[in-house]
Formats: C-alpha cells, sequence, structure tokens
C-alpha cells in the first residue's frame, strides 16, 4: 500500500504522467490549470512521459522529466582498464594518468558548516514554538553549503567518468559497497568520498556511449597476486600499502595490484589468469 508523506519529515513532491501535463511555448502546463514557467537547463532531447516537481531543502522548485536514454556511441580506442575503489585515493587504476585522488570536499567545508549548526542549535525553538528568523536562516544556509558539497562531487565524478570512458573500450569496476564502511573509522572520510555518487555516474556515462562494464566482486582482490594469481595465507592491514607475493616475488603497490586484479577476473588479461604464470605454460605447472 502507498504510504502518506509526512510534513515534517519529506519535503513536497507532484508527480505527473502524460495525460497530465503538456508544454507548450517553452511553459509547463499542469492539470487544474496550473501554468509554470521553467527555466530550462537544456533541452529536452524527446517527448517526456513524465515530470516530477519537487522542492528541495533550500525552498527552490526543480521539474524532472522522463525522457528516452539518448545513446551516443563513442569511437574504439581498443583500451581496457580495472578500477579499484579506496578512501586515501578514490579510484585507482590500470593506468596512472587515471586515478582520482580525493578532493575532500567535505572536509573543506565542515568549519563553515559547523558554525550554521551551532547557530541552529543555539536557536532552536521549544516544542509547539514557530522556528525564530534567525534559526531558519542558519538552517538555509546550512542547506546550501550541504548542496554545494554535493555538486561538487557529482561535477567531479561526471568529468572523472566521461574521460574515463572516452578513451577505454572495456571497463574492470570493483563492485563495491560503500555502506560496509559505514560503522567504521573511516566512515566521514568514505562519505566525504562519495563512492557511490562517482561509481554510479561511471555506470550511467558507460552505458550512455555504449562502453562494455564488467562489475567484479571485489572478495579477496587485495589478497591476490595480479601476477602469478597465488593468494596470500592472511588478509593484509590497511596500514600495509604495498603487496609483495610469497609466491613469484611481485612487488607493486596495493591498490594498483587490485586494480590488475580487476581485469584478470573481468576476463581482459589473460597473463595471470587461473593461477598461470605469464612466462610459464600451463602444462609445466602441472608437472
Amino acid at each position: 500500500m502507498p504510504r502518506f508523506k509526512k510534513k515534517d519529515l519529506a519535503r513536497p513532491s507532484l508527480n505527473y504522467s502524460r495525460r497530465g501535463f503538456r508544454l507548450k511555448d517553452g511553459r509547463l502546463h499542469l492539470a487544474c490549470g496550473i501554468v509554470l514557467t521553467v527555466v530550462w537547463s537544456r533541452q529536452l532531447p524527446a517527448a517526456p512521459s513524465s515530470v516530477r516537481l519537487y522542492r528541495d531543502a533550500l525552498g527552490h522548485w526543480y521539474a524532472s522529466f522522463v525522457v528516452p536514454a539518448r545513446v551516443e556511441p563513442l569511437p574504439a580506442t581498443g583500451r581496457v582498464i580495472g578500477i579499484d575503489w579506496g578512501v586515501a585515493q578514490i579510484a585507482t587504476t590500470t593506468s596512472d594518468e587515471h586515478d582520482l585522488a580525493h578532493a575532500g570536499y567535505g572536509r573543506k567545508a565542515a568549519e563553515r558548516l559547523a558554525r550554521y549548526q551551532r547557530m541552529m542549535a543555539r536557536r532552536k525553538p521549544q516544542p509547539g514554538q514557530s522556528a525564530s528568523k534567525g534559526y531558519r536562516e542558519a538552517r538555509r544556509q546550512a542547506a546550501k553549503a550541504h548542496r554545494k558539497v554535493a555538486r561538487q562531487r557529482q561535477d567531479a565524478a561526471r568529468k572523472w567518468a566521461k574521460k574515463v570512458v572516452r578513451d577505454h573500450d572495456v571497463l574492470a569496476v570493483e563492485d563495491f559497497r560503500p555502506k560496509c564502511l559505514a560503522k567504521t573509522t573511516m566512515a566521514r572520510k568514505s562519505a566525504d568520498a562519495a563512492i557511490g555518487t562517482i561509481k554510479a555516474e561511471l555506470i550511467a556515462m558507460a552505458r550512455k556511449h555504449r562502453r562494455d562494464l564488467r562489475l567484479v566482486h571485489p572478495a579477496h582482490t587485495t589478497m591476490d597476486c595480479a601476477r602469478c594469481g597465488a593468494r596470500a595465507k592472511h588478509a593484509l592491514p590497511l596500514s600495509e600499502r604495498t603487496y609483495t607475493c610469497t609466491t613469484c616475488g611481485a612487488v607493486s603497490p596495493r591498490d594498483k595490484n587490485s586494480a590488475r586484479v580487476m581485469l584478470i577476473r573481468a576476463g581482459l588479461a589473460p597473463a595471470g589468469a587461473d593461477r598461470v604464470r605469464p612466462d610459464r605454460p600451463p602444462d609445466s605447472q602441472a608437472a
């Protein structure tokens, strides 16, 4: 059954299907004779099938149209890439020029946000009383700071995803779930990294430009050797940033080794797959 949204816990929103709205002369006509002037961010690529009107924390109204996805194929490059997610560095890839560093947008805005939150705490109204003008203004400034950080993360994610998709045909991406870090000591830094947002933008960009994106299960990716396929007997602690294989003696940065493991598991790097040394045929190892 549909659940009713409480006024104090949910922001107002309206959903209209094709029969409930129409576009005419750049204006949005809704049911019951409501006419709205829309500030268009870009032209719609096709006729919309539905529209959702919602209000954000700053009191601004937005109209979100649902249109068919437009595919824009890119020319083939013949290159593949493996991507491993992290916290110290958000994305470590098999290509050094496509690594994504941690920008720390939330950390930079923390001082300003804390000041607005202290202002809200001092002016917090008592139960049954209406909020003062100072409280509403502090709440608005805090929401504005949150929105700026969210837009910075999304903009950086889109630019990086477009660069990766433009330069590679096949992407082997770790299917990492950021929620597993929510209850650890790295919760704040992982939330500031916004791995989920970056991963979603990468998947959407690959689908838009018809790139082959393969999600790889993250289990034991830091324990496997990308050269010989051997697995370490014990999990590496987070403080150990260099991977050393006890079987073949390969030494490489931990995250770079994990990015190469993504390629192997996705079937993009035959050398090293199925525990086969690249410089030794399978028959000699079986013997």
